[in-house]
Formats: structure tokens, C-alpha cells, sequence
């Protein structure tokens, strides 16, 4: 151990310098954007690849109004773009860093569950 650890001090973290309010605004509206179960599932679904909403209607089970509405709002979140495709509009992810954020997210929240029906989550909570 050393002698920080045995006077009880802690050493400062290491300071991270502020990032610029506006950028801090955007990754807050694009943090926003992604707060819908329905749009979480529609950037799941275009990781895979490009879909028209039909596509997102039918492997989502959400009406299509729904999924449309939800579709403009990550469009204007500049999360997806939509290219026309004779009658159907086809929807791609911007990036893939937006992917990686969600499937994140997703990942952690299925340890939390993962931790809170094992035996030993179950004996954790109980004590």
C-alpha cells in the first residue's frame, strides 16, 4: 500500500478540460433524440443496414405513423438520413459512433437485469 493509502488521502483526479458549451448542447439534443424505446430500436435496426419504414413497421411491430414520426425525429437529431427510392424512402445511420452509443446502452442495461434476477443479485437486494 502506499502512504496515501494508509493516511486515508486521495490524490486529485487528473482534470479534464471543459468541452465548449455549444458541443455539450448537441451531444445533450443528440442524447435526447435517442431517448425513445422505439427509436433505440429503429437504430438497432439500421445498424443491420438500410430500411424503409415498412421494413421498420413490420420488424418492430409499431404502426407507421409511429415509426415516421420517430424517423424525423432522429432525421432532424441528425441520427438517420433517407434517400428516395422510387415510392419508399430508404433510411441509413448517420455514423456508427451513434450505433456504438445505443448498443452501449443497451449492453449495460442487460447486465443491470442480468445482476437483478441472478440468485446472488437477488441475495444482494435482500440484504
Amino acid at each position: 500500500m502506499s502512504n496515501d493509502e494508509h493516511s486515508g488521502e486521495r490524490t486529485a483526479p487528473a482534470l479534464v478540460p471543459a468541452c465548449d458549451p455549444g458541443t455539450l448542447a448537441e451531444a445533450g439534443e443528440l442524447l435526447r433524440a435517442l431517448a425513445a424505446p422505439v427509436r433505440i430500436a429503429i437504430v438497432l435496426q439500421l445498424r443491420a443496414g438500410e430500411r424503409c419504414v415498412h421494413e421498420l413497421v413490420d420488424a418492430l411491430g409499431v404502426a407507421q405513423p409511429l415509426i415516421s414520426q420517430h424517423l424525423r425525429v432522429l432525421k432532424t437529431a441528425g441520427v438517420v438520413s433517407g434517400h428516395r427510392n422510387g415510392r419508399e424512402v430508404v433510411y441509413r445511420l448517420v455514423d456508427d459512433h451513434l450505433a456504438h452509443i445505443v448498443v452501449d446502452a443497451v449492453a449495460h442495461a442487460e447486465e443491470d437485469s442480468a445482476e437483478e434476477t441472478t440468485p446472488a443479485g437477488d441475495a444482494a437486494q435482500a440484504t
